[in-house]
Formats: structure tokens, C-alpha cells, sequence
């Protein structure tokens, strides 16, 4: 009896962890305003707000945003940084968040003109943000995936250089977004199930005339991404991909969560062998197995085909850098791999944006001058 108890509890608390990675929830307050000035705010001290480069901050779930930017001053309890502009609400003290979405949606400030649209998806109609500049660089279209508990501004930074280099822009939301349907159970399905989503944002490019794909995915958005890539019948289309932090491999992610919270990998184990199997819904709390070892893409590294720039930080404190560096060891021939430090999770941008954009740039017009115009098949 005891055996068996002890198994039941087990599977319980391997499901409840698990649960906490495919439940969608939007990033919490976890920054404090303590002054702010005439040009300038100061916040108490942590390493988001003492990081070099240019943020977003919000307060009031979402409905104020400011951009900040270099550091004027600090000492141990608080960073001084520079208030480049508010552009909505008003910054007061209180608590806050500070993350990588310099740019308010769906602005750039640059004269960038994204636009709402809608595609039909597997669960109904899907939220997008579209630009289609008069003269595109011939038929190619960037497609930009949000990651997880993020929303489509986390896409914007990238959205100035392309519309600079004369590409479409699709900024497409997928299921279980704030203002996207739901899965039947509400959950993350760690790309599994996300991509037939982008797919369907793709069968609208397409429609639109795009006959080369460029693919974005930051975190969560990478997983998409690749698995897109493995089942999509417009995967022949994608030229070129610029994964930003992407999850490579679910296994080590969960397993990078479990340490940091202190719980055995036995549990973060368990839990995933527990998603994996069809009669696991009720404890594993998801509609639809989740194969685990099909996400790790170290292990499947052969199969991939299409150009990647891989860029992350060493120092990510949600999803680690080290299987972005192993990935990238595994086919030098397919991944170039671009490490930042201090950038912490998805915030390369913000640290270096002039590096970041010349990367990409330098990539992505390897990859257009590479393939050619109508070099995609019909």
C-alpha cells in the first residue's frame, strides 16, 4: 500500500509541475517605480532593471506603457535610467514590468504601419498584425511567433529592420492567447499543437502571394517553429529561420525548472513521461498526448534542413543556453549560433539592438540573395 500511495503521489506532483509550464499566464508586476522625473525613472534594484539597453515598461495589467533606456545612476537599492517616452497612461510608483516589448503595440514609433487582420485557423478566427509594404522584397514574407505567456509585441522589435529590408510582415497570434479561441483544455501544448496555427497564418501569406517564408520564433515561438517546419506542407517554402532564446529541447527546459524550484528530476521526470501518454488527461490536465522526446531537437539535429541563426544568451533564466550551444555543435552546417551575455530570456534586442539587427540583417540577406526570387516551388 505504501508503494502504491507513494507512486500516486508521485504521478500527482509530477502532473501538478508540469500543469504550471502548459498553463498560459501572462508575466507578473515584479518591478517597483520608486521615483520618476523629468526624463527619468528609478527603480528599485534587480538584475532585469539593472541591465544595459532599452525596455518596455508596463503597469496596470498591461494598460500603461513607457520605454526606458540607458542607466544614469545606480547603487545597491536602485537603478536611475533614462524615460524615453510614455505612451500610455502615466508612470506613478508603484509596481511594474519591465521586459524586451520596447514598442508599443502594434507601433513601432518608426513609421512601420502594422495593421489588424484575421486568418482562418483549426479553431476559428486567429488574431494577426500585417504589413505589406508597396514594394516587397519580391515574395517574401516574415512570419513572426510570440512565445509562451507572451503576446505578439514580444515581435515588434524586429519588425523596423524588416520593414527596412522590404519584406511582408505577419505577426500572427495562436491558441490561447488573450484574444485568440482556446485549446479544449486551456493548455500550452509546447508547439505540438500550436503550429497547425502558424501554418494556417501561412495559408494566409501564401494567399497573399508569398512564395518564400522567413520564420521568427522567440522561446516558446522557436518550438513552433521547428515543429512547423517537421509537419507543415508549406515548410518547403521557409528559406530562412532566427530562433531568439528558443526552446530546443522541452526535457531540459523542465528539467532547468525543476532544479531551479528545488524538486527532484525524478518529478520533472515523471511529470513528463505522464503528458506523453494518451490516458494521462485527467492528472496531466491536457487534451492531447504530449510526446516529450518528439520537442528535442538535439537529439533529432539531422533533421533539420533549412538555415537557422540561433541567437541566446548564456545567462537565460527560463530556458537554458547550453542546448542552444549543443544544437548548435551538432550541425554548424545548418545553425549559426550567436551568444549574447546579460540579456537574461529574450532580451538580446534590448541589450545590443545594433548588434542584434546586424546579425539578423547580415543573415537574413545571405538567405534572400541565396535563394533568389520564385526559387520556392508553387
Amino acid at each position: 500500500m505504501g508503494v502504491t500511495l507513494a507512486g500516486a503521489a508521485a504521478l500527482g506532483l509530477g502532473g501538478y509541475f508540469v500543469r504550471q509550464i502548459l498553463t498560459p499566464a501572462l508575466g507578473a508586476e515584479d518591478e517597483t517605480v520608486l521615483a520618476v522625473g523629468d526624463g527619468t525613472i528609478t527603480l528599485q534594484r534587480t538584475p532585469g532593471s539593472s541591465a544595459p539597453g532599452r525596455y518596455g515598461l508596463y503597469w496596470q495589467a498591461f494598460s500603461g506603457h513607457a520605454r526606458v533606456g540607458a542607466i544614469l545612476h545606480e547603487d545597491a537599492d536602485s537603478v536611475t535610467r533614462e524615460l524615453l517616452g510614455v505612451d500610455t497612461g502615466t508612470v506613478v510608483p508603484g509596481p511594474a514590468r519591465l521586459n524586451g516589448y520596447f514598442f508599443p503595440a502594434p507601433s513601432t514609433n518608426d513609421g512601420t504601419s502594422l495593421e489588424e487582420a484575421t486568418y482562418d485557423g483549426p479553431l476559428g478566427a486567429m488574431p494577426a498584425w500585417v504589413s505589406e509594404p508597396d514594394r516587397p522584397h519580391g515574395d517574401v514574407w516574415a512570419v513572426l511567433v510570440h512565445g509562451r505567456g507572451a503576446s505578439r509585441a514580444e515581435a515588434l522589435r524586429a519588425v523596423p529592420l524588416l520593414h527596412d529590408l522590404g519584406l511582408a510582415i505577419l505577426v500572427p497570434g495562436y491558441r490561447n492567447d488573450v484574444d485568440a479561441p482556446s485549446s479544449a483544455d486551456g493548455r500550452y501544448h509546447l508547439g505540438l499543437s500550436e503550429w497547425r496555427d502558424i501554418e494556417a497564418a501561412l495559408a494566409y501569406a501564401v494567399e497573399r502571394g508569398a512564395r518564400r517564408i522567413v520564420l521568427f520564433g522567440w522561446s516558446m515561438g522557436g518550438a513552433i517553429v521547428l515543429q512547423l517546419l517537421d509537419h507543415s506542407a508549406y515548410a518547403d517554402r521557409v528559406v530562412g529561420v532566427v530562433l531568439d532564446a528558443p526552446v530546443v529541447s522541452w526535457r531540459q527546459v523542465i528539467d532547468f525548472h525543476a532544479v531551479a524550484h528545488r524538486l527532484p528530476l525524478a518529478l520533472s521526470h515523471t511529470g513528463q513521461r505522464l503528458i506523453g501518454q494518451s490516458w494521462s488527461k485527467v492528472l496531466g490536465g491536457v487534451s492531447m498526448p504530449l510526446p516529450i522526446p518528439h520537442t528535442d531537437w538535439i537529439a533529432r539535429a539531422g533533421e533539420l534542413r533549412v538555415p537557422t541563426l540561433l541567437i541566446h544568451s548564456e545567462d537565460d533564466d527560463f530556458v537554458p543556453y547550453g542546448p542552444s550551444r549543443d544544437l548548435a555543435d551538432a550541425r554548424p552546417d545548418v545553425i549559426q549560433l550567436e551568444t549574447w551575455q546579460r540579456a537574461l530570456h529574450c532580451r538580446e534586442w534590448n541589450v545590443d539592438s545594433e548588434r542584434w539587427r546586424s546579425v539578423v540583417e547580415t543573415f537574413l540577406r545571405a538567405r534572400l540573395d541565396a535563394t533568389g526570387p520564385g526559387a520556392a516551388t508553387e
